[in-house]
């Protein structure tokens, strides 16, 4: 089966993800934030923002490495089929999130 398509869709999330980590570093935000003056929830709302800046790396980072083993699985033939069941993984799940790794029944059991 030809997986040409999936490969070009993780390649171009890759590509969006690397390209969209560079938009406001965290430690400029950290900076600023540090020595920021202002009453107590203006000091909250700098360190939600650093919180929230620091989710998004990790979330970030967690998608890259699932398209980096979804690329790995295209290449050695395991692309598309459930880690956890074996079964095939439908090409909507594909289409719609192309680095998952579970059938949509076994995600569904994760929680």
């Amino acid at each position: 089966m030809n997986f040409q398509i999936y490969r070009d869709e993780l390649l171009l999330k890759k590509t969006e993800l690397t390209a969209g980590s560079s938009a406001k570093p965290i430690q400029s935000t950290i900076e600023n934030n540090s020595g920021r003056q202002g009453d107590m929830a203006d000091q909250a709302t700098g360190n939600n923002e650093v919180h929230i800046h620091l989710k998004l790396k990790q979330t970030d980072a967690k998608i890259l490495q699932a398209i980096d083993e979804a690329l790995r699985r295209i290449e050695d033939g395991t692309f598309g089929i459930c880690q956890d069941c074996g079964e095939k993984v439908s090409s909507a799940r594909l289409r719609a999130i192309p680095w998952t790794r579970s059938c949509i029944a076994c995600k569904e059991k994760q929680g």
